[in-house]
């Protein structure tokens, strides 16, 4: 019987040894590993095994991993944590496009590897109090703004009155967002909100995925409602709208 609060990861790279590697450090550190070799196998795996991170190599034979997590995405919300062989901004900008978490550069450590599962599964979680807002008071887990309603109990995005589908780390750093409404949040604030404080990540990875965010939601990026932009710094969530 499988223990339903060890985290699940499916590792998918065709590099048979560092595969196993990748297994080993992470079923050390707790989790509950699968491994495929090929795209259209993980595919299927990601349907069957219900992994909550997916370790997904860029270069699979047959099916390439964006073409892998472009399929996922059509039905399953899971973390994706994509692995590249080279050092290169195109990989790296199409992979999040494709609604990809993260990414992490051949040759890597395992160590690393581990902290940035180990960080995602953390990522279900209540986000910072506003600033106006005691620490000893809850978190409002419903916030409004206009139109906009973020619901973090049941982690749904309605935008006047339709729903509007996010990945977790969308979801995520929207919700960091409408839960400190009026208060510029740093890149770097909120990498470390979402991505974890003990990993070291590019500030790109924000800018990045609020793109992603500001799209589904309709916002004109020349004047948008809710998210702005504040220069060399980071955003805020604009209520005056």
């Amino acid at each position: 019987m499988t223990d339903a609060s060890v985290g699940r990861v499916l590792v998918v790279e065709d590099e048979r040894d560092l595969a196993r590697l990748v297994r080993d450090y992470l079923q050390n550190s707790g989790f509950q590993v699968q491994v495929c070799h090929a795209g259209s196998e993980a595919v299927v795996a990601v349907r069957e095994f219900g992994p909550d991170v997916l370790v997904l190599d860029i270069g699979l034979p047959g099916i390439d991993g964006f073409e892998v997590c472009r399929q996922v995405r059509a039905f399953s919300r899971c973390h994706v944590l994509m692995l590249t062989a080279r050092d290169d901004e195109v990989d790296k900008i199409v992979g999040l496009s494709l609604g990809a978490d993260d990414y992490v550069t051949k040759p890597f450590s395992p160590r690393e590897l581990v902290a940035r599962v180990q960080a995602m599964m953390r990522r279900a979680r209540t986000v910072p109090a506003p600033a106006h807002q005691p620490a000893d008071e809850p978190v409002d887990s419903v916030h409004e703004v206009g139109e906009l309603v973020v619901d973090e109990g049941s982690r749904q995005v309605r935008l006047a009155g339709a729903s509007i589908t996010l990945t977790k780390t969308e979801f995520d750093l929207l919700a960091c967002l409408a839960a400190s409404p009026d208060r510029v949040l740093s890149r770097r604030r909120l990498l470390e909100i979402v991505w974890g404080e003990s990993v070291t990540t590019d500030d790109h990875l924000v800018d990045v995925h609020l793109a992603r965010v500001r799209r589904k939601l309709g916002e004109d990026a020349a004047n948008p409602r809710y998210i702005h932009t504040v220069r060399g710094i980071g955003y805020r969530m604009v209520t005056g709208t």
